[in-house]
Order: C-alpha cells, then structure tokens, then sequence
C-alpha cells in the first residue's frame, strides 16, 4: 500500500519536529523543509499528498508557496501560523489553502484535521469516479485530476476540485450547504457559511475568468447549490 507523504514547511525547528512527530505517530511519512525556496525543491522534485504551510518564512513566503502549489495538481493545504487576523485567514483560503491552524496549536487537533483531509482526498480521487464527468464546456477528468472549461486547464485546490465533482455527480440535485460540508470537509456541518462561501466564491471566481460568457454553477436562494442549465 502506497504510503502518505506529508511536507511540512516550518522555519522554526521545534515546530517543524514537533508537526513531523504528529505525521509520523499516525503512520504517514514527513518532510521538514525550513525555507520557502528549499520547500519548492521538494515540491518540483516529489509528488506529495498534503502540504502543512508556515506563512512567515525565509526565502519564498508562504503565500507565494501556496500561489504556486495552486497552479499545479491539487494538493490539500493546511495552513499552521501565527498570524490571527481573520482576514488573513480569508485570504489564505481564498489562495488555496483547505484548512487554516493558528499557533500554538492542540496536537490532537492537528492530527485530526490531517487525517479528515487525507480522508477526503482519497475518497475525491476514488477510481469508482467515472473517467469523465462533463456539464457544458466544463470538464473533470478523474484519473488526470485536472479540470478543465473548453479544453483549457483550470487550476484549483482539492477542495474545489471536489466541490465539482460533487456538483457534477448529481447535475440536477441542489445540494445544501450541509450537503457540501459534510461530503467535502467530512466533518459534520455546525452551519459554518463563511468557509463554504470562500470556496464557492473563489471556484465560481476562476470559472468566470475562464469563460466569462458562461455561468456554471447557480444559488437556489433558502435551499443551496446546483449546476446551472
């Protein structure tokens, strides 16, 4: 059985030793990178599962990390920093990022967010997807993982990418903002809207940069979400 590689991208040593200690108690391989520019060797030279992300570091900032890996094949992000600011937060998610940890940190929590994600990545990438799922000009292909709106590829992060498959699975369901939290975030839904509406606004953001004459995905105002016909 393939095994899970974790990049752990924190400058601090304690704090990276500690994040790796977490990984590898719960079975999964770690990878300490201390720097922005060290953490993209690593990046370019492996593929990797999920990616734990320090804001403040030297080199290549985390921001500009998160830029990158969200250019690429969606990798889950977790965000772990000390920054507090809400809008921070906002910011980092609307990036890419599918978690946000502020320090310090509870252990526990850590390696529970870790294994939600894990979880939910495996289940988006599940081979019992059909090869291709389609709705207009907007494509999924499920064994490359990549998106794409009249055969240009669309970047986005895991969570994203799993929002559209969810919505692609079931073109005439409306799904509620339960029904997206719990089959995206596999956590049970506390009626969080903030968090559902930054991914949604960012994926309906970069599929209106793709074909701004198209509309994909429509609110069905008191209800929740459905591809748009």
């Amino acid at each position: 059985m393939k095994r899970i590689n974790i990049l752990v991208v924190e400058d601090d040593n304690d704090i990276n030793q500690l994040l790796c200690n977490i990984i590898r108690k719960s079975g999964y391989n770690a990878q300490a990178a201390y720097s922005g520019t060290e953490a993209m060797i690593y990046l370019e030279a492996s593929q990797w599962d999920m990616v734990l992300l320090d804001l403040m570091l030297p080199g290549l900032t985390g921001e500009e990390i998160l830029a990158k890996i969200s250019e690429k094949n969606p990798i889950p992000v977790i965000v772990i920093s000390a920054k507090l600011e809400q809008q921070t937060k906002i910011e980092a998610l609307r990036a890419g990022a599918d978690d946000y940890i502020t320090k310090p940190f509870d252990i526990d929590e850590v390696s529970a967010r870790i294994d939600s994600h894990l979880r939910r990545s495996r289940r988006t990438w599940a081979p019992s997807q059909p090869k291709e799922l389609t709705h207009k000009d907007l494509s999924v292909d499920t064994e490359a993982k990549k998106v794409l709106v009249n055969g240009q590829e669309l970047p986005v992060t895991a969570r994203e990418y799993a929002i559209l498959v969810l919505l692609l699975s079931a073109p005439k369901k409306v799904f509620t903002k339960a029904n997206v939290f719990e089959s995206v975030w596999e956590e049970d839904y506390r009626g969080d809207d903030n968090t559902i509406n930054v991914h949604m606004s960012n994926l309906r953001s970069k599929l209106a940069k793709a074909n701004p004459d198209e509309e994909y995905i429509e609110t069905i105002w008191g209800m929740g979400y459905r591809l748009k016909t």
